[in-house]
């Protein structure tokens, strides 16, 4: 009698309980991903020798995104046409370029994200919280890695850790990404460079 009042007793308790979040597949990750189409957030940055640096993030995909630094930081980062531009503006000289295919935030940015593809996830885990998927441009792996966190019900990115080719770690936890309308020219850096 009481081993099956217990039972029913527990089995109670369980039903009433949350359910229970559980680790995101690739899939579903990669329709999020693809449904992102135009997004703003806060961020805030863990640089790799510890420093934080705060601002706003725009992202336009494909192949677009903007990190704008809030003060006493001056700087900027556009992607866009295919380029990386890293522009001091404290400094006033030209921006540092390099193509977007060199960095692992390509993978995110890209027209079609399909994390399935062969030998781009190189982890896919579940920390109780958020799905982590860690990946990597099967094409050009000496470019480094990107490590997401995603929780669910709705599926979000919450952050990401860019490993770069010697092992630099940079950091980005967003705010929460919401959806917004954005025009191509805010990813213009010809006209930062004019200002």
């Amino acid at each position: 009698m009481i081993r099956t009042l217990f039972t029913a007793l527990l089995a109670f308790v369980m039903l009433s309980l949350p359910a229970q979040a559980q680790k995101l597949s690739l899939n579903e990750i990669s329709r999020y991903l693809n449904t992102i189409q135009s997004a703003e957030s806060a961020f805030t940055q863990i640089n790799s020798d510890g420093t934080i640096s705060t601002g706003t993030i725009l992202i336009k995909r494909p192949g677009k995104v903007r990190f704008d630094y809030n003060p006493p930081e001056r700087a900027l980062v556009v992607a866009t046409a295919g380029a990386v531009y890293i522009l001091d503006r404290k400094l006033g000289a030209q921006p540092n370029t390099y193509p977007l295919s060199q960095t692992p935030l390509s993978i995110i940015l890209a027209r079609n994200v399909n994390l399935a593809q062969a030998g781009m996830v190189t982890g896919h885990s579940y920390d109780g919280t958020a799905t982590i998927v860690t990946a990597q441009d099967p094409k050009r792996p000496q470019y480094g890695r990107i490590q997401m966190k995603f929780t669910g019900n709705p599926v979000e990115l919450r952050q990401w850790v860019i490993i770069d080719g010697d092992g630099t770690q940079t950091t980005v936890v967003l705010g929460g990404l919401k959806k917004t309308s954005l025009p191509n020219r805010v990813f213009s850096i010809e006209a930062e460079l004019n200002r």
